[in-house]
């Protein structure tokens, strides 16, 4: 009787594994619809999850990579006007700096020269030809005075109105608070012409308070003097790869 009585707790203990169970007896496992509802859900959210994650460190990756190589996006170049519009006016006039204001430049390049006179111009060699009508005049060789009469003369030729060469320390003031930087094109030529010019740069850049100025020397030396002669001001110096050109900047 115990025996029979045993037997049939067992069947009926089997039968009812059976009806809250999902799988046949002989895989020997029996998940109710409780675990079963919780492992669906559990899995339906995963599945959900994955994709949203693998796409977002995927994205996330992508964004690294181009910022590795499109860096420079970051610090966009500054588009820089060479001796200001020389289209609309001729080159390192006033006119020229302020067409180039007006057309909302990031940058003024200025060419720096010094006359025999040991003035800082606002003046290229080669305009200073196209003035003259000489292939061979050098702003070092002419007096401020004598390349002052120059830009009269040619003047009267009525291409441009304004053919007045500025000074260095009038050019600084006119552009310095209107742009992110201002370029000095330092001009060098024999060492007798270089003797002194760092001395007479700086000057004008501390008297003018130019803290976005940045010096572009073609010369080692005068890179050198720049640094060394600027105690009072904070330098940064550097060369360019591709060209030997020696960068100076200045803050204030």
């Amino acid at each position: 009787m115990v025996t029979v009585i045993s037997t049939w707790d067992r069947q009926q203990r089997q039968l009812r594994l059976q009806r809250r169970g999902i799988f046949p007896r002989k895989f020997g496992i029996y998940f109710s619809r409780r675990k079963l509802l919780r492992f669906l859900l559990i899995s339906l959210a995963v599945i959900a999850i994955l994709p949203p994650l693998y796409f977002h460190f995927s994205l996330r990756r992508f964004h690294q990579i181009q910022l590795g190589k499109c860096s420079w996006m970051q610090s966009p170049p500054l588009v820089c006007a060479h001796g200001g519009d020389s289209i609309k006016a001729f080159p390192n006039t006033m006119d020229a700096y302020n067409s180039a204001l007006s057309s909302q430049v990031d940058c003024i390049e200025i060419d720096l020269s010094r006359s025999s006179d040991g003035v800082l111009l606002a003046l290229h060699d080669r305009d200073l030809q196209r003035l003259s009508g000489n292939n061979t005049s050098k702003v070092g060789y002419l007096s401020m005075k004598e390349i002052a009469d120059l830009g009269s003369s040619y003047q009267h030729s009525l291409e441009f109105h304004d053919v007045k060469i500025p000074t260095i320390e009038d050019a600084l003031k006119f552009v310095s608070a209107s742009v992110r930087q201002v370029i000095l094109d330092a001009k060098v030529g024999p060492p007798l012409y270089e003797r002194g010019l760092a001395k007479d740069i700086l000057s004008v850049v501390e008297r003018t308070k130019c803290g976005n100025c940045l010096v572009w020397a073609k010369s080692d030396s005068l890179a050198r003097d720049l640094v060394k002669l600027s105690t009072d001001t904070m330098v940064k110096a550097g060369c360019t790869v591709a060209f030997p050109p020696i960068v100076v900047s200045f803050s204030f």
